[in-house]
């Protein structure tokens, strides 16, 4: 009896053992592989920022056909997009570490760049329409969350219904000095805003119907 309980606890120990230890082992893999991707979108956004610099050479003072322009801006906004959505499930996690919000920074600056190149492609161009919507990432204050993701949902329906509208997201509280002296060169003195076309800066949106109305 007693050789049989002695059997049974040595079971135990071996099986909790064997569990700990795929545990780890499958801890550790999911850890290299959170690692590798990591890796993988800091090289690729290496190379979007290195690309964003070239266009905005290539497109600054150029007679690039409008319809290359809007396509090429169109384009390179969609691809980061993507790009940065890889950063969406390690905030959800909440698991908000410094490479991670370096990370989004850098996307922040890619899109910043993108806006500047596009400030004389508008004056010449009038096939595509340009929503630059500035957020504060940082906020502590739930109802401006709720806020900026009611605006967030509104814009993404816009975009979604007219496929010439250049659309970026750009967090504004990153202490980027470009994108400081853009906000200070229109003024905008509240978050979140909308800057329509380098023209018109809104603070309040009841709906995408009065976005497509100032568009149109």
């Amino acid at each position: 009896m007693l050789k049989s309980k002695k059997n049974v606890l040595w079971e135990a120990l071996v099986v909790t053992i064997v569990i700990f230890l795929a545990g780890l082992f499958l801890g550790m893999l999911l850890e290299t592989s959170n690692s590798v991707e990591v890796s993988n979108l800091y090289t690729q956004s290496e190379i979007s920022l290195t690309d964003a610099m070239t266009t905005l050479r290539l497109t600054e003072d150029s007679d690039f056909n409008c319809d290359v322009i809007k396509q090429g801006n169109i384009d390179f906004a969609n691809r980061i997009y993507e790009e940065a959505k890889t950063l969406e499930k390690y905030e959800e996690s909440g698991k908000l570490t410094d490479s991670i919000k370096l990370f989004h920074k850098k996307y922040d600056l890619l899109r910043t760049l993108l806006w500047t190149s596009n400030q004389k492609s508008l004056e010449r161009c009038e096939n595509y329409d340009l929503l630059v919507y500035l957020y504060e990432y940082n906020s502590e204050d739930n109802g401006k969350k709720a806020l900026q993701n009611v605006w967030s949902k509104i814009l993404l329906d816009v975009k979604q219904q007219n496929e010439d509208i250049l659309l970026l997201p750009i967090a504004a509280d990153q202490e980027l000095t470009s994108l400081d002296l853009l906000m200070s060169e229109y003024g905008i003195t509240q978050l979140p805003a909308l800057v329509i076309n380098n023209e018109q800066v809104l603070y309040e949106i009841e709906n995408q119907n009065q976005i497509q109305t100032l568009l149109d």
